[in-house]
């Protein structure tokens, strides 16, 4: 028993006070504050999905490590869940890209002109 509240006096005492998450929800504020006024800029709407991905991840970021408390947990638990945000943005920012870019299909099949001269040399 004595080995548990050890453990838990030991973990409280990693763990910041108020003060630290009031200063964190303030951040994430200013940043989703930011997030509105790039949609609502006209003359940022060209570079508007990137700057939305980068401050989306920078508040993922302070939830995760702060609010989720992953920043005082193990290493390993840090690079698992940081790896498994990188795999989800890869497969974001992919459907993203096959849905955005107009690919340029060439046509295969020949002119008219010259499907008809080749019927015309294979009749003869």
């Amino acid at each position: 028993m004595a080995t548990d509240v050890a453990y838990v006096e030991a973990d409280e005492a990693h763990h910041p006070g108020s003060s630290v998450y009031v200063r964190v929800a303030i951040v994430l504020a200013i940043v989703t504050a930011l997030e509105v006024a790039v949609y609502y800029i006209p003359s940022l709407h060209g570079v508007m999905v990137p700057l939305l991905l980068a401050l989306s991840t920078i508040k993922f970021l302070f939830v995760v490590s702060f609010f989720m408390h992953l920043k005082f947990d193990d290493k390993l638990l840090r690079t698992m869940f940081g790896a498994g945000m990188l795999v989800s943005l890869a497969v974001y920012i992919a459907m993203i890209s096959m849905t955005t870019v107009n690919y340029h299909v060439p046509n295969l099949a020949p002119p008219a002109e010259a499907a008809g001269e080749a019927a015309l040399a294979a009749s003869e």
